[in-house]
């Protein structure tokens, strides 16, 4: 078992400082966050027309209602 902090004197690849040299890290990965890792379905279709409907019932039906309680605060 190591120990989770090691002796820095006895520690392979430690310059003094605590320093790491070069060459002693992997590189770091070039480009793997660019592009996309399958291709994208494009959609096909916009609202369709049930939700579109619904939507216009609800403004309606509030319209109607502002429109008579405009009404009948004015009466």
């Amino acid at each position: 078992m190591t120990s989770p902090d090691p002796e820095p004197s006895r520690t392979p690849g430690l310059e003094p400082g605590s320093g790491v040299p070069p060459g002693e890290t992997p590189p770091a990965e070039a480009g793997s966050t660019s592009g996309i890792s399958h291709p994208q379905t494009e959609l096909r279709r916009g609202w369709g027309p049930m939700p579109l409907v619904l939507i216009m019932v609800v403004v309606a039906l509030v319209a109607i209602g502002l429109i008579a309680m405009a009404v009948t605060l004015i009466a």
